[in-house]
C-alpha cells in the first residue's frame, strides 16, 4: 500500500473543505428558499403597511424593520414575527404568504444568510 505525501494529503483535505463549503453555501444562502418576492411585494403593500407607518414610522412603514431595538435578529425570529402578526391582526395568511412576505422582508431588510 502506498501512503500519499505530504503535499499529496493537502492537496485532497483542500479538496474535501472545498466540496463540503461548495454544497452548503447555496443552503446557508438563503433561508427562505423559494419565496415569491413579487407576490410578497403586494401583500405587504396590501397587509403590512398601513399598520407599520402608523406605528413606528415612515411613509412606507420599513421603520419597524430598520429601526435600532428591532426584536428580529434571526431568520427564525422573522418567520416567528410574521406568525404573531397574522394571528393577532387576522390577516387571513397561508404559511406560505408568511414564508413570501419573509423572503421579501429579508431579501429588502434584514439580509440573514
Amino acid at each position: 500500500m502506498k501512503t500519499l505525501s505530504n503535499p499529496a494529503l493537502q492537496a485532497i483535505r483542500v479538496a474535501a473543505v472545498a466540496l463540503v463549503v461548495g454544497v452548503a453555501a447555496p443552503a446557508a444562502a438563503d433561508p427562505f428558499p423559494g419565496a415569491d418576492l413579487a407576490v410578497a411585494k403586494q401583500m405587504h403593500a396590501a397587509q403590512c403597511v398601513e399598520c407599520h407607518a402608523k406605528r413606528f414610522g415612515g411613509e412606507d412603514g420599513s421603520e419597524i424593520y430598520t429601526r435600532f431595538d428591532r426584536r428580529v435578529t434571526t431568520p427564525s425570529g422573522l418567520a416567528q414575527q410574521l406568525t404573531a402578526c397574522t394571528t393577532m391582526l387576522n390577516l387571513d395568511l397561508f404559511p406560505e404568504d408568511e414564508h413570501h412576505l419573509a423572503g421579501y422582508l429579508n431579501t429588502h431588510y434584514y439580509k440573514f444568510q
